[in-house]
């Protein structure tokens, strides 16, 4: 789930201790040596960080960092060096400012990458450790969640909004009702009621998965409130246990206990259970655009949420996929109530019919055996899965990158420091990020249309203040076909986006049929608040409301 700037998935990680591979040159050379880590993996993608260390008798002038990737691996987004790539080889150079390190000084450099980690490492034309040629990568300590969790089947958590102080905005619930007559009490569990006006006969299972924020444990709770972790996990997946709970039949509403310090996910099915499993690596959760997935015709959707001593973060996510669309809603100590994720009247089949009249995304429309239209598969998730063309936004992105080869593009990534400004500028297929001073402080390679619908690879984000804001403000550009036409970004309204060619039909169609037009149909749209978000410091209960369809 991404929120303010953006909310990060927690996992077991983010209790972990970091770890370093050293990488040592000779001790006859100059006695430099370089140290790789990895800061964050989140399954789809890293973030690694080099540091450069002179442990010579005098100061060096420039340095030289090299590696080779393996088959499939790619590195995207870089800051505080130079990257050049030849085949699967990439060299990293000091940028004009950094190449002199003083003795027992240091340089660090990052980027982000996907797949393998980088092999063979040199330093100045040295091999790295001898004959040891492998770089290991270091544990990661925090997780980025794709925005809702984005990829995968095996994760070690659910998912988990958390806030951080890098914010583009503060999301605000465009739907706000009238303070009730009588505020809610504080209850030590948050109540959480699940109302369905669906119109539909089927049996509702519920599911509320998570990671317990004091332990960093991954677990589910049961209606009464009851956190219990995971255990039983194999190398090969196996069942995990039943922990549904009955949900609500059509027109019914059921009530479940949430522990305060949770982030995770709470799912829903029609008709049939969901199909869980556990690894050695954490929960396997359903993944219906994978082949062989076993929920694949089983209808079915889910909210995220956080709740801990800042309060309750909880959205509607069309991240991966539009199923079932429910508003959710929070009433605070106040007593208003706020609420966000509503279809227009017909919305969810309004949706259907434009993916279908089109072309290109027509094949993302999944039927079950019955008839049932169980999902709408995001364009990612769908080119996954050879149901559109893996190279959609191709055209569309080279002419974006292109367009900064001949005038500046300006990011002011937080709308509470509007001081704060980034100058990019493109030079063949990377774009380079100046700061007020004139130091490149990001550069990004040209993206994939892979890399846009995920946000991330090229435009992976790490959880910093510079390279972060200004890869999620891309991103959010790239999704909303803004960047090449407006040069300030973020910028625009929404009569602005998906005006491109080719654009986000999918995106765009969701939102246009939300009743505020607030939707999250990819990792970064809130990004200028467009995301059906609802938050509040002093939660006293919460809704999801299942839409009629």
């Amino acid at each position: 789930m991404r929120r303010k700037r953006t909310l990060f998935l927690a996992s077991l990680a983010t209790v972990a201790a970091v770890g370093t591979a050293w990488i040592a040159l000779p001790a006859s050379a100059a006695a430099s040596t370089a140290t790789l880590r990895t800061v964050s993996d989140w399954g789809s993608g890293w973030q690694d960080e080099v540091v450069v260390t002179n442990g010579g008798s005098a100061a060096t002038t420039s340095w030289k960092v090299e590696f080779d990737l393996p088959a499939g691996a790619t590195i995207g987004s870089f800051w505080d060096t130079e990257m050049t790539a030849s085949g699967s080889h990439r060299a990293f150079t000091n940028r004009s400012w950094n190449g002199t390190i003083p003795v027992d000084g240091k340089v660090t450099f990052g980027f982000v990458g996907s797949g393998g980690q980088p092999l063979n490492c040199k330093l100045n034309g040295r091999p790295c450790g001898g004959d040891e040629t492998t770089v290991p990568a270091a544990p990661a300590t925090t997780a980025p969640a794709v925005t809702p969790t984005r990829t995968a089947t095996v994760t070690p958590t659910t998912a988990a909004p958390v806030p951080t102080a890098t914010a583009t905005a503060t999301a605000t619930a465009t739907k706000t009702a009238t303070k009730a007559a009588t505020v809610p009490p504080r209850e030590d569990l948050l109540p959480v009621t699940v109302t369905n006006k669906t119109g539909r006969g089927d049996a509702v299972h519920l599911y509320v998965l998570g990671v317990n924020l004091d332990t960093g444990k991954l677990g589910y709770v049961n209606q009464a409130g009851t956190f219990t972790p995971w255990t039983g996990g194999a190398a090969v997946p196996v069942a995990a246990p039943d922990v549904s709970i009955n949900g609500p039949a059509n027109g019914g509403s059921t009530t479940i206990r949430v522990p305060r310090n949770l982030s995770g996910r709470l799912y829903f099915s029609f008709g049939r259970k969901l199909d869980f499993r556990l690894s050695t690596d954490g929960l396997v959760q359903p993944a219906p655009w994978a082949g062989g997935d076993p929920n694949h015709d089983i209808l079915f959707d889910w909210s995220e949420f956080t709740v801990n001593s800042s309060g309750l973060w909880l959205n509607s996510s069309q991240v991966d996929m539009f199923a079932v669309p429910h508003i959710v809603s929070v009433t605070g100590g106040s007593g208003t109530t706020s609420s966000t994720g509503e279809v227009v009247a017909g919305g969810r089949q309004k949706v259907i019919n434009a993916i279908k009249a089109d072309a290109d995304f027509a094949k993302s429309v999944v039927t079950g055996p019955d008839g049932t239209v169980l999902r709408v598969l995001a364009p990612g998730k769908a080119a996954d899965a050879g149901l559109m063309s893996p190279a959609y936004l191709d055209p569309y992105i080279a002419s974006a990158w292109k367009a900064y080869t001949s005038k500046s593009l300006t990011v002011t990534p937080f709308t509470d420091r509007p001081d704060v400004k980034y100058t990019g500028r493109t030079s063949g297929d990377v774009m380079s990020f100046t700061d007020s001073s004139g130091k490149v402080v990001a550069s990004f390679t040209k993206p994939s249309t892979a890399n846009v619908w995920g946000c991330d690879g090229a435009l992976g984000a790490p959880n910093d203040q510079v390279v972060g804001p200004i890869a999620r403000t891309l991103c959010a550009a790239l999704q909303r076909t803004t960047l090449g036409r407006l040069d300030v970004q973020p910028s625009g309204t929404a009569a602005d986006f998906y005006q491109g060619s080719p654009a986000n039909l999918y995106a765009k169609v969701i939102h246009a049929n939300m009743t505020d037009g607030k939707a999250y149909a990819f990792a970064f749209d809130d990004v200028q608040n467009q995301e059906s978000l609802v938050h509040d410091g002093d939660p006293r209960t919460a809704a999801i409301t299942f839409s009629p369809f």
